[in-house]
């Protein structure tokens, strides 16, 4: 499908978002057009609180420190995963969302290991429809991105198995949109299409696709546009998980302007909306050209405070304004493997270093060995062949 064959059309405003949908070949089929989209940024509701027992637990790294009574840890975990494992391989993963220690004591049945009662939200994440094991065995990792870090092992977790209602899904409205034959079938037929799905392509001004996020076709109502003329204002009863949070409202404005021309546009923003700035300049990271090394590329750490404002600069770096190389940790591994426009050897000059490293001090991203992030991103540099110099 040729995005530019749709983006124009005889109105006094733009075509914002295109309504595409993936046939049973992989193509994409252009089903509609839009001006504008109501719902679209939603900041995501955090899982309920719960108790639960990790039960018979041999603790590691950062549980263990958080379980010696001297004061010197932090009982606040963060996020952990809970990998559930069958007789040969992990079956199930659930994530406890901002984890906290509220209480430990030894294990009845095995004094050397312990029962440690923490408070979390809990998500299920990628589940398999598979059934559990008598035995099962759950291995404990802290942080959802990054390293593998295993923090334990336990032989249950009590309250994991719960009953949890599903949260409702939040409406999202499609303004003034021009469906195409395919989306007027829909309309004539909806309950044919309720648990179908299909991608908002949310354009800059240039015609350029910024963002893909895939919306359920489950329609509430469909009437006359509000814009007036032949427009529909579609009401789609599910817009899809893992929406932009309300803060990449001001992030995507920026960028429907056109992609950056300029380096640090992203210093002003928070860490939340530095993330979704690194969002957009994932979309055109197959557009680099071939990769090259060699030559020295300067790194701009004045505004470098956060990890996302570390990848924001490594990406204006080594990409150039509204490049991409990388959004967090394994992505910019990925990106040093090659195929991302700059691969080494070549030497990262990196001005006011300082302002990084004690913004990222506490951020230990190896428990084992005490690596801060940002000690943590210079050492995969420079294993990767990558002259860092620190200035």
């Amino acid at each position: 499908m040729r995005v530019d064959e749709h983006v124009a059309w005889e109105r006094d405003f733009p075509v914002k978002y295109l309504v595409v949908h993936e046939d049973e070949d992989g193509r994409d089929e252009f089903w509609g057009r839009c001006a504008g989209v109501e719902g679209m940024f939603l900041d995501k509701v955090p899982p309920p609180r719960e108790v639960l027992t990790l039960r018979g637990c041999a603790p590691e790294g950062l549980l263990r420190a958080a379980l010696v009574p001297d004061g010197a840890a932090s009982a606040l975990l963060g996020d952990l995963c809970v990998e559930v494992w069958d007789e040969e391989q992990p079956v199930q993963w659930w994530s406890l969302v901002d984890c906290v220690v509220v209480a430990q004591r030894p294990n009845r049945a095995d004094p050397a290991l312990v029962d440690v009662v923490v408070g979390a939200g809990v998500e299920e994440e990628e589940p398999w429809v598979r059934t559990l094991s008598a035995t099962p065995r759950f291995q404990l990792f802290a942080g959802p991105t990054g390293p593998t870090v295993p923090v334990g092992r336990c032989l249950a977790v009590d309250g994991l198995f719960a009953t949890r209602d599903a949260p409702a899904p939040t409406p999202l409205t499609l303004i003034g949109c021009e469906p195409a034959e395919p989306l007027l079938a829909v309309l004539r037929r909806p309950r044919k299409w309720e648990r179908a799905w299909a991608g908002l392509w949310a354009l800059d001004r240039t015609g350029r696709v910024m963002y893909r996020h895939p919306v359920g076709l489950r329609i509430e109502t469909a009437r006359p546009s509000v814009l007036g003329g032949i427009l529909l204002d579609i009401e789609l009863a599910d817009g899809g998980d893992d929406r932009p949070p309300l803060s990449a409202r001001h992030v995507w404005e920026t960028w429907w302007r056109g992609v950056p021309v300029t380096r640090n546009r992203w210093a002003p923003l928070s860490a939340e909306a530095r993330s979704q700035w690194l969002d957009l300049t994932a979309v055109g990271m197959s557009g680099q050209g071939p990769d090259r090394s060699g030559g020295v590329h300067h790194l701009d750490g004045t505004y470098v405070t956060d990890a996302p404002g570390l990848h924001c600069a490594l990406g204006e770096a080594l990409a150039g304004p509204g490049g991409y190389y990388g959004r967090e940790w394994n992505a910019f591994r990925d990106c040093l493997h090659g195929g991302f426009g700059v691969t080494a050897p070549f030497t990262l000059v990196w001005r006011h270093a300082d302002v990084a490293r004690r913004a990222l001090a506490q951020d230990i991203w190896d428990p084992e060995r005490g690596l801060s992030y940002f000690e943590e991103i210079v050492q995969v540099l420079e294993a990767f062949g990558v002259t860092v110099v620190l200035r």
